[in-house]
Order: structure tokens, then sequence, then C-alpha cells
């Protein structure tokens, strides 16, 4: 059986020079790779501003997430870039205070757990079915919104306790989207060594867009934070009230204001645009497939018939959960990690300057051709095989590894189950003649021209 190999960015036969690959990572990083780039075990560039490993190696991959995580902590690049959204969250912390961090949180993330987070899930899939319900039948409809809308909703209500819904969704979307535009344009100067091209407007547009969604969460946060610093809890049970109640170990000390919010933000914009991307992209494939859809459709109708989902049927839904998990190896969400050395240490044939960055890039490692079959192709079935199962243990790392693997993990997961069962349920997607989705690599996986499919709504069983 052939299976389609969706549209992505081809890469070049040769490395570029540096200043035509500059030029081509301001749209996205995804346009500077060439040919040998997915079939390295490990390459090197040494650019003006900074010394870059491209490590695709399982072995060393797992050398440097896992076995020797404290000699490779993460590099400040993309930190700084995200600084004035996501502050000193665990996203961009290292050392003590990452570690300190990240212990307040997860007895705190325990809120989300799957069986209190489903029934809010559940809530929010339904409000984004009833949007649905109000466009034209069979009419274009940009999935991406529909999907960033949803993903949101679903964090939103899981640390609030309420939905989020028509103008606030809206500026938080165009924020973001503004913001994630201007990550390279403000990150590649000091790569490249020519900070000097960094515009001041670009700066101010950056911070504006980051001022505009912490704004929104600190409405919602202060008059609660200040609430329970005089001693009147609310009666919400979410992750904010979760975050509320959590205290470092050795000093009994709570998260100030301010670092509540860099957390609550990393939590928001992590928890629902990397489902986004994912989201997105499974509607195209499967738009792309519809011999696919429909075993996905009648899976689905097997296991719920008439009623409403519940938490415990979506280990049920195996076809569906490959199909989100072929998403995942074709389009990770994050697309690049980036590590930094703390020392000089051998790697392969090569010495790793300290200081250098040591980039572990799930979009190459997931199409090598070395380590999957058919690696440009769509096929949810693979994961039935051997093979596929061997390339899942050694190569497959869409949420990352090691002591900073993604806590919301299972979220999404479950998530994305319920989202695309749902959609599949009720709606037949098909493409849209003469669009082609454009993969771009920015902060995450986007189309830099939308995922425009048609929905057809299907008549009841």
């Amino acid at each position: 059986m052939s299976h389609f190999c969706p549209e992505y960015p081809r890469p070049r036969s040769r490395r570029a020079a540096n200043w035509l690959m500059f030029f081509s990572a301001r749209r996205s990083w995804l346009d500077t790779l060439y040919e040998r780039s997915y079939r390295m075990q490990m390459g090197e560039v040494h650019l003006p501003g900074l010394d870059l490993y491209m490590v695709n190696e399982p072995g060393l991959v797992k050398r440097v997430m896992t076995e020797e995580a404290q000699a490779f902590p993460k590099s400040p690049l993309l930190g700084n870039a995200l600084r004035p959204l996501l502050g000193d969250s665990i996203f961009t912390t290292n050392g003590d205070q990452w570690r300190r961090q990240r212990e307040m949180m997860d007895p705190a993330f325990e809120q989300a757990r799957l069986g209190v987070a489903f029934p809010v899930m559940r809530e929010a899939t339904n409000a984004m079915l009833e949007r649905l319900a109000r466009v034209a039948d069979g009419t274009e409809h940009d999935i991406e919104v529909e999907m960033t809308h949803v993903t949101a909703d679903i964090i939103f209500r899981t640390i609030f306790s309420v939905p989020l819904e028509g103008a606030d969704a809206h500026r938080v979307f165009d924020a973001f989207a503004r913001f994630q535009a201007l990550a390279p344009r403000l990150l590649l100067p000091s790569i490249y060594g020519v900070r000097w091209l960094v515009w001041p407007w670009d700066v101010w547009r950056s911070r504006r867009a980051a001022r505009e969604i912490r704004g929104l969460l600190e409405q919602l946060i202060r008059p609660r934070f200040d609430a329970h610093r005089q001693g009147r809890p609310g009666s919400e049970v979410d992750i904010l009230a979760s975050f509320l109640e959590a205290r470092e170990a050795s000093t009994g000390e709570p998260f100030g204001f301010e670092e509540l919010v860099d957390q609550v933000a990393m939590l928001f914009l992590a928890g629902h645009e990397t489902s986004a991307s994912a989201l997105t992209w499974a509607a195209y494939l499967l738009a792309r497939s519809p011999g696919i859809q429909e075993r996905m459709h009648d899976e689905v109708r097997s296991a719920l018939g008439e009623r409403q989902a519940e938490s415990g049927d979506m280990k049920r839904l195996t076809l569906t959960w490959n199909v989100f998990r072929e998403t995942l190896r074709l389009f990770p969400p994050v697309g690049f990690m980036a590590r930094q050395s703390a020392k000089t240490c051998p790697m392969r044939d090569k010495t790793v300057p300290a200081g250098a960055s040591v980039v572990i890039a799930p979009w190459l490692i997931h199409r090598h051709r070395d380590l999957w079959q058919d690696p440009d192709a769509f096929d949810p079935d693979r994961y039935d095989d051997d093979q596929s199962r061997e390339s899942l243990k050694q190569a497959y790392l869409p949420f990352g590894m090691g002591p900073r693997v993604c806590m919301g993990a299972a979220f999404a997961l479950q998530e994305a189950a319920l989202i695309l069962s749902s959609l599949v349920r009720h709606y037949r997607l098909s493409v849209v003649p003469g669009h082609v989705p454009q993969p771009v690599g920015r902060l995450t996986i986007r189309s830099a021209n939308g995922v425009r499919l048609r929905l057809e709504r299907r008549s009841p069983a």
C-alpha cells in the first residue's frame, strides 16, 4: 500500500553559505537544511556568534538529554528570545532555580491529571463543535484557527476555571502570532554576529505582544493571588489554586506574583501552542488520507456509539492514537531543542568547546533516512510492525526526554485523542483544491499560509 508524503521544504543539495542561511532562517529555520542534514549522525556549523553542533545519533541524543543532562543545560539563546513573554519560568531557567521551580510545580500539576482534566477537555471540545456548527456546511475553514482556539480554551479552563472566548481569544491568538513571527528576527542576528541588524521597531513590537498576553493573565491572577495572601482562598479547584498553595520544600516560601505569572504564562503558551500545531497538521493529514479518515470514523463510532466520550474510552481508539503519533513524528511542534555544553568534551570524532550550542532536532531525527523506513510518508499503521517499534525507542522524542521532558505529555495526548475523534465523528475533512500548506519552523512548526480545509457534516448513524 502506498502512502502520501506531505509537503515540506525540500532540502538544498548542499549546505548554503552563512549569509544565505541567515536570510533563509529569518523566514524559517527549515529552509536552512540540506540533504545531508537528514542522514548525518553529527554535524557542525561555525557562525560568527556561535559554534553549533547538530546531534542526530540516538546514543548521543540520550547522552545530552538524559545521561549527562547537567553537563548540557538549556541554551540561553531561545530563553533570551522568550523571556519577555515567559520571564524566568521553568522553560527558560537552569540549575538550582529550575529544580526549585520544577519541584514546586510537579505536585501542583496534579490538577491536570487526566481523570480531573477530562471533563474540562470535553466541555471545550463541545464548544468547538458548537462553533463549527455555525460554519456553512462544506465551506472552507482555516482549521489552524480552530485548533488554536480549542486548545487555548482547554488549558485556560484547566488553569483558571473559566473559558477563553470572544475578544480575549482573538487578542491572545493575534498577539502570539506576532510574537512568534518576530522571534527569528530578534534571535538570528546574535547567532550570526550582526546584532546591529536588530531593528528597535521589531524589539518594541515583540515586547508589546508579550505584554498583551501577560496583561490578560495578570488580570485573572492578581485578584486570586491577593485574596489567597489575605487568607481568603477561592473555591476553584484548578491549576492556579494548586500553584498558589505550592511551597518550596526547604523554606516554605510560595511563588511571588511575578514568578507565578511567569509559570502560568509558560504553561498557557506551551499547553496550547504545541498542541494546536500538531492537531492542525493531524487534521490536514487526515483530509489528505480519506481511507484512513474513514477507518478512524468507524473506530470512533464503534467505541462510542451515540454517547459522549469518557476518559476511559480514549485508550480504545488505537488508530486515533497512531494518527496523532505519526503526526508528531512528521510535524513535531518543537522542531529543535538547544542545549549548551558546560565544558569542553569529545563527541564522536569532534571536540565540542565549552559554551557551544548542541542542538537536538526532532524534525531531523524523526525523518532520518537511517532510522525510519519511508521516513517522509504519512503511515499511521507503521507502528504495528517491529521495525517501527524499534525506531520509536531510538528516534522518537516529540516531548523531549530526560529531566526536562514535557510534564504535560499525557495531558496533550489525551486532549488530542478527544479533539480528533470528535472532529472525525461529526465531520468529513477534505482538502481545498490548490491550497498547499507551507510548513515553517519558528518557535513551533506552523503553516505560513494557514491550513484551509472543507468540513462536511456527517449524517447521524
